[in-house]
């Protein structure tokens, strides 16, 4: 009981300090925070509820099916789906995304502190001590980590407004293709979507409860409320923006802690769990393929809730999400399968398209 009263305060809040701190290490990438675009945030808000919330609840869904976490769950979704053993490549995508989007984190706290700091450190040396700091903090209690991650990002929002950091005025704009691309990205790999985080952390109240709302909404609106935030947010000056590196440091040790606990379960041999988290985390510490790195963040983070969004809706049998999810009225399960076999793989590959297209 104790467990499951926990998870239904731990992954709201997780949800809105994840999606703010993804956002804000994504944001630069695509460029989002250069203009405030109403026309864009209108977008963005629209793509979370109608991207955001069906896969969501294909993740919570999966969840509840599967009692355990993503990639040791894929076992028997695939076998309960006669499903050829293929399929089960997404979770091992997703576990190693997980401290790759770790590292991508502790490289945008790296650039925050060389800025806004006068001791000439290299990025590479900052981000190495850094990255130390988020192994050590991530044997830390997940609830202890969640709290350090809300102070910091609480904290960051507050005194940039309180510090009166100018923000440009809304405008409106005309939409060009490129944006769909990077509000998918805000919307689903912004969110932490496909990584089955919310999956892992809702499992113990996902076992007791009986309809998947439950869990889903407060995780969906926490994320809403985290674009909001954003939307009012800049670090333009050095207190903010060291509070954000806590926030960010906090946040990758949590997603580590969460890789971790999936490769434990999964019995991997130590020595290559370690090597598994410290590669895609160093790996971020070559300041040459960072720009790379981070398209390759972009990009690898759509496919995994493409392929998730293709074995939920195509390849699994319908009576097996729709009890796990039970709806009240089958209307509602009927439009979220037009959502995650149509909508969302369409929608996917035109930001795919999108994302790729701006390189050239």
């Amino acid at each position: 009981m104790q467990d499951n009263a926990m998870s239904k305060w731990l992954s709201p809040l997780m949800a809105f300090c994840l999606s703010f701190i993804i956002i804000a290490t994504l944001a630069p990438v695509t460029g989002i925070q250069i203009e405030r675009q109403l026309d864009f945030w209108l977008l963005w808000l629209g793509t979370m509820l109608i991207l955001a919330l069906p896969l969501c609840y294909l993740e919570i869904a999966l969840a509840k099916r599967s009692k355990t976490t993503a990639v040791q769950a894929l076992s028997s979704l695939t076998r309960d789906a006669d499903a050829s053993p293929k399929w089960r490549l997404v979770g091992w995508l997703a576990v190693v995304f997980i401290p790759f989007l770790a590292g991508a984190m502790l490289s945008a706290a790296s650039q925050y502190v060389a800025t806004f700091t006068a001791n000439g450190f290299a990025y590479s040396m900052i981000l190495a001590v850094l990255a130390v700091i988020a192994f050590a903090l991530s044997f830390v209690p997940r609830q202890f980590l969640v709290i350090l991650t809300t102070i910091g990002v609480i904290a960051a929002v507050v005194l940039a407004n309180v510090m009166g950091t100018a923000l440009p005025e809304w405008k409106m704009t005309a939409l060009e293709f490129s944006e769909w691309g990077n509000a998918t990205v805000l919307a689903l790999v912004a969110s932490g979507l496909g990584m089955g985080l919310y999956w892992q952390s809702s499992l113990p109240a996902v076992k007791q409860q009986e309809i998947a709302s439950k869990t889903v909404f407060p995780i969906w609106i926490a994320q809403l409320l985290a674009v909001v935030a954003f939307a009012f947010f800049a670090a333009k000056a050095q207190v903010p923006a060291l509070a954000l590196v806590v926030g960010l440091v906090a946040a990758s040790a949590l997603l580590i802690q969460m890789a971790r606990e999936q490769l434990q379960q999964r019995q991997l041999a130590v020595v290559v769990q370690w090597a598994i988290l410290l590669v895609a985390v160093f790996a971020w510490a070559l300041s040459t393929v960072v720009p790379v790195f981070n398209i390759a963040l972009l990009v690898w983070g759509l496919i995994i809730c493409l392929i998730y969004a293709i074995f939920a809706g195509w390849i699994m049998k319908i009576s097996h999400l729709r009890k796990s999810m039970n709806f009240s009225h089958e209307a509602f399960y009927n439009i979220w399968r037009i959502a995650v076999r149509i909508v969302l793989p369409l929608s996917i590959v035109l930001a795919l398209v999108a994302v790729i297209g701006q390189l050239f």
